[in-house]
Order: C-alpha cells, then sequence, then structure tokens
C-alpha cells in the first residue's frame, strides 16, 4: 500500500491533478475523477487501485480525443482508431473507446457510409465507383458498401454532377462541350458509357446544335 502525500493542481487551468505517493509524483488524472473517487491526503492506495485509476483516466482521456475528433464530421471506426493510435493511446484503451462509443450510437460504420454518399451527392456527385474508393480508404468493409452503394444510379448523379456546367458552355461546338465536361466527370470517376450518355442528353437539353 502507498499512502497520498499530496493533491496538487496540474498545469491545464486545474482541470487536472497530481498524485503524489509516499512523497513522490505517481500519477495523474482528472479533477473531477479525483473529487468523485473521494482522493485525499493520507488515504493508502494499493498498487491494483492505482492501476484502476489510470486507466479509467486514459479511457476518459481517449473519449474526450474522440469526442472532439466527431465534433467535425461523422467518423468511421478505422478513422477513430487511427487517430487514437497517433495520439498515442494503447491498443486496449483505442478498443475500449470504440466499444464504448459504438455502445452510445456515436460509431456506425453503416451510418457513417450512408453520410458519406448523401454528402457527395447532395455537394459533389461523383461515380459509385469512386465513392466507394473513398470509403474503403476510410476503413469500410465491403459488405456494408454493398447495402448503402448498389442502388446508386451513376446516370443521375453524372447528370447532377454536370448540369451547371454545362448550362454556361457555349454551345457552337459540340467536340469543346464534350470535352470539359467528358474530362470533368471522369475525375470523377464515371464510365465511358455514363460520359456518353451525359453529354449527348445535356447537349440536347441546352440546345445544342449538330453533333
Amino acid at each position: 500500500m502507498n499512502e497520498i502525500s499530496g493533491l496538487r493542481a496540474g498545469s491545464k487551468g486545474g482541470k487536472r491533478v497530481n498524485v503524489f505517493l509516499d512523497g513522490k509524483f505517481a500519477f495523474s488524472l482528472q479533477a473531477e475523477a479525483a473529487v468523485r473517487e473521494g482522493l485525499r491526503v493520507g488515504q493508502e492506495l494499493s498498487a491494483d487501485r492505482v492501476a484502476a485509476l489510470c486507466r479509467e483516466d486514459d479511457l476518459q482521456r481517449g473519449l474526450d480525443a474522440a469526442g472532439r475528433y466527431l465534433g467535425y464530421r461523422p467518423r468511421s471506426g478505422a478513422e477513430l482508431r487511427q487517430r487514437l493510435q497517433r495520439r498515442g493511446f494503447s491498443g486496449a484503451i483505442v478498443e475500449a473507446v470504440l466499444a464504448r462509443l459504438r455502445e452510445q450510437g456515436l460509431v456506425d460504420d453503416e451510418a457513417f457510409a450512408r453520410f458519406w454518399k448523401e454528402n457527395r451527392d447532395t455537394f459533389s456527385p461523383r461515380s459509385q465507383w469512386l465513392t466507394r474508393q473513398e470509403l474503403r480508404r476510410k476503413g469500410v468493409g465491403d459488405e456494408i458498401l454493398n447495402r448503402v452503394l448498389d442502388n446508386a444510379d451513376d446516370g443521375d448523379s453524372a447528370y447532377r454532377a454536370v448540369l451547371g456546367r454545362a448550362r454556361r458552355l457555349p454551345l457552337d461546338d459540340y467536340q469543346a462541350f464534350r470535352r470539359r465536361l467528358g474530362g470533368y466527370l471522369r475525375r470523377r470517376g464515371f464510365s465511358y458509357g455514363v460520359i456518353e450518355q451525359t453529354v449527348t442528353r445535356l447537349w440536347r437539353e441546352c440546345g445544342g446544335g449538330t453533333e
């Protein structure tokens, strides 16, 4: 057993407490946790209790870091795992954080994939193939991708992707029109067939002459 010989505010605005055992710094934890656990000078702590306090503090720090990362946008489980690993959290703490967040519904790869697809569809339409590649890089598995993307309509996505551009292009040169829109659609992963159908449709809708 070791005796708490001091409890001192840490350097982060009093949000953490440094715990000294038998005159030596031993560990730190959030001030709220120190109050909740009832830590006080003169109290004796076993090695197991110290280890448990440190594990709980690591878990809470991991949850806080994950919460800040999720504050920008939803994330896949793989994105969060990589982020926490880069922050130096142990594998056990990372998996514990992910398990807690999944229980709370804050990490859900299928919901994330649907969010990503809907965001792309709304603001920057692209092919099913390219969206699939993006989500794979974020660690989303094929089973989820098949459920989320199999009904995607590349023809509709391609049309929406270039409708505004088509309306701004001159209509005196079909090849130039095709080249401009085709290049844009290729960069967004659309197939040759989809590009040809989309360009032809827009040329006619915009009032272009003979191709």
